[in-house]
């Protein structure tokens, strides 16, 4: 089953169980997809209402893709879960001959990078989702824009949030190229999510 499909309170009950997954970029997604689905919301909010005649496009195509990310962050929550189940089973090989302890060096390495490159993945929607709201914050519906804020603050924290799944895994990985790639591509996703966030976080504030 889906953690999507579970109730609030039993997805809150195996998050905090012993069971390791959903873990730090699961629940990072899930959380990411209320960011989505607040710009969902108030993009709902403005199509067909009056004195919004001259945006409806705008707020359609917006709306398009803040759906679509709510559908992508699903699949990535699912991936993300299978992160675990994959480093698992490559600590589990044998390493008893030389040849075995190649194969499981190799396979904890590939473990290594996915774990990583899911998250990533997963910050990448959530830095969408702060662009959206970026663009949403000047023409959505001033009766609901303080929601659009929402949907930024929660979608740049999640991305922070799921950069830690990135943090933890990166020590692990002797691929220096791979590694110096990664923290490259860290260091622009953080800031260009804070910039967006902060602008709109003001221009919601100036329209409350």
């Amino acid at each position: 089953m889906s953690i999507y499909e579970k109730s609030l309170n039993d997805y809150l009950e195996v998050a905090s169980s012993k069971s390791p997954t959903p873990g730090g970029g699961s629940v990072s997604a899930i959380t990411a997809t209320n960011a989505a689905a607040m710009v969902s919301m108030v993009c709902n909010l403005t199509i067909g209402k009056k004195g919004y005649d001259d945006v409806q496009d705008d707020i359609k195509e917006i709306l398009a893709k803040s759906t679509a990310l709510i559908e992508k962050l699903k699949e990535q929550t699912a991936l993300d879960m299978s992160c675990f189940d994959a480093f698992m089973g490559a600590l589990r090989l044998p390493k008893d001959t030389d040849e075995q302890k190649e194969t499981r060096k190799e396979a904890l390495q590939q473990a290594y990078k996915k774990a990583t490159d899911i998250p990533m993945a997963i910050c990448g929607s959530c830095l969408e989702i702060v662009k959206l709201a970026k663009d949403l914050a000047p023409i959505g519906n001033k009766g609901a824009i303080s929601d659009v804020g929402v949907g930024a603050l929660i979608a740049e924290a999640a991305l922070r949030s799921c950069m830690l799944s990135v943090d933890i895994n990166i020590p692990g990985i002797k691929d220096a190229d791979y590694v110096a790639d990664v923290k490259a591509k860290r260091a622009v996703m953080i800031s260009e999510a804070d910039e967006l966030k902060d602008v709109a976080v003001a221009k919601v504030r100036e329209r409350l």
